[in-house]
């Protein structure tokens, strides 16, 4: 090895150095505010938010955990309407008039389609004998899309014969009579009592398209959904629960925090227990989700703050909609405005367990699977004709009671693999407006005291310091075994003859503290 170790080392430690300081200068720069009083908008949406301390602030909880203080105003300023999201890795796919010629859908897949005024479009399932099949459709109309009380979308699944293989789920736009992405579900189940649809076998999913003589004649985009829950190890109970706890929770307190709400499923913001807060435009629609575990109880509220603009009042002004794992529907509440605060809460659910399936009312059936429960809020187009453009301020209130429980024993993997995963750290993985990517921050505790950390411990900047004193002693670390480690090599190397055709000798190599670093290093 000799010189050309010498010179190798003296190439790379330099540049280790140098890679060792690009990670550790952007890591200490994350989250903090430039000159200019702005901060980085956590996730994928840019730019950077004013931080600004005024009378009605509210914390906002910046990338390195720190609570800066932002505005009302500031909060709901960067909530313009945006298009749904469809999931990124979506098939583009053709429903077919008929059966014959119907696309094949795959389970764990996402597929985007269409369907026009009037529609019915098949796509094609092949399902085994112990599979249930869960099949959703997102109605997205396209921009300008003028929307009816009784318009709607609704899925089946049928066997070969045209029969029904459970129920036919069909949603509505309602009393908002706004444009938004509405969704309903049906299945194929093979658990428990003696549904039809029970052997392996070619069906169908049908999507209609409902409304009235009068309804717009433009096209709806649409996002399917399909998810395959694998059978029991053993047969269980096939009776709903019939009684649960539905006493009102104690409120929750502490500040609220910063969370911005996603565009469509796929991009659903990650909640877990607390105050929430967002900003939401007439004609906008925000995707949150919330992990419940087998034996949880969800509890939620969406308040609308006031205005100080406009009169008059819209009957249904605000709608928020529950939907399961599977994207089935489960419940829904609304609220009218006139321009003061007005809230809306959910009634109390049931705690998510397996036998809820067997019940005959949505919102019992359909808290069945453990996972990600998606919170959907709309806030109707018609506010904007009495109380301008906003955005207006949201504030969302989750709390989850109930002791977590084993779930089912299943025979398999669902497909995808995560459909009923439960986040070990209530959170996505990803960084947001109001918290951490690993959601170490956020949230409040019910009345009466605690912190609004899950670790019980306050929020601080200490998060961003503490990484750069990790990195930096396994950076530094990783440096000092290599250059020990060649070192020692060379210098048992010394007493090994160097064989005649090399191009140098071998020869001592000093310890770096020994006679100073070589001036090649």
């Amino acid at each position: 090895m000799g010189r050309r170790t010498v010179w190798w080392l003296g190439r790379a430690l330099p540049a280790a150095g140098a890679a060792l300081v690009a990670v550790l200068v952007p890591t200490w720069q994350t989250g903090t505010a430039d000159a200019a009083g702005t901060q980085p908008v956590g996730g994928d949406r840019g730019g950077t938010r004013p931080i600004t301390a005024d009378a009605g602030t509210m914390r906002t909880v910046g990338a390195d955990g720190g609570g800066a203080r932002t505005t009302a105003r500031d909060a709901v300023a960067d909530a313009e309407p945006t298009p749904y999201a469809f999931a990124e890795d979506a098939t583009s796919v053709d429903g077919a008039t008929g059966t014959t010629g119907a696309a094949r859908l795959e389970p764990g897949k996402a597929y985007r389609s269409s369907i026009g005024k009037d529609g019915k479009l098949y796509y094609r399932l092949v399902l085994d004998d112990v599979s249930s099949a869960y099949v959703s459709a997102t109605a997205v109309p396209r921009p300008g899309t003028s929307i009816s009380y009784s318009d709607g979308i609704k899925v089946s699944v049928q066997d070969g014969n045209s029969r029904n293989c459970s129920f036919s789920g069909t949603a509505h736009f309602g009393a908002t009579q706004s444009s938004h992405p509405i969704a309903a579900w049906a299945t194929r189940e093979t658990s428990g009592r003696p549904y039809a649809c029970r052997t392996a076998g070619t069906y169908y999913v049908v999507v209609e398209r409902s409304g009235t003589a009068g309804s717009s004649s433009g096209v709806w985009d649409l996002e399917l959904d399909y998810v395959s829950e694998p059978g029991l190890r053993k047969a269980g109970s096939t009776t709903a629960p019939e009684t649960w706890n539905s006493a009102t929770p104690e409120p929750l307190t502490g500040d609220p925090q910063r969370r911005r709400g996603g565009a469509g499923f796929s991009t659903a913001t990650s909640l877990r227990q607390g105050i929430w807060q967002d900003g939401i435009s007439p004609g906008q629609t925000l995707f949150y989700k919330v992990p419940l575990d087998w034996g949880q109880q969800l509890y939620a509220t969406a308040a609308l703050g006031s205005s100080g603009r406009g009169e008059g009042s819209v009957g249904t002004a605000l709608v928020m909609s529950l939907y399961n794992p599977v994207r089935g529907f489960v419940d829904d509440v609304g609220s009218g405005y006139d321009g003061g605060q007005r809230s809306a809460a959910l009634e109390p659910l049931p705690a998510v367990a397996y036998e809820n399936r067997y019940a005959l009312s949505d919102r019992v059936s359909g808290m069945r699977f453990a996972g990600s429960y998606y919170l959907v809020v709309h806030l109707a187009a018609q506010v904007a004709d009495r109380f301008g453009d906003g955005p207006l301020g949201l504030t969302l209130s989750v709390r989850r009671d109930g002791a977590v429980r084993a779930g089912p024993s299943y025979a398999g993997r669902p497909e995808p693999r995560d459909a009923f995963d439960v986040p070990a750290d209530d959170s996505d993985d990803q960084a947001d407006d109001g918290a951490e990517a690993d959601g170490s921050v956020g949230g409040a505790s019910p009345a009466g005291g605690g912190s609004d950390r899950a670790d019980g411990t306050g929020a601080g900047s200490d998060g961003a310091t503490m990484r750069v004193v990790a990195a930096g002693g396994i950076g530094t670390g990783s440096l000092l075994m290599l250059i020990l480690g060649v070192w020692t090599v060379l210098a048992r190397r010394r007493s090994v003859p160097a064989p005649e055709d090399a191009d140098t000798a071998s020869a001592a190599v000093p310890a770096p503290w020994e006679r100073g670093a070589p001036r090649s290093w």
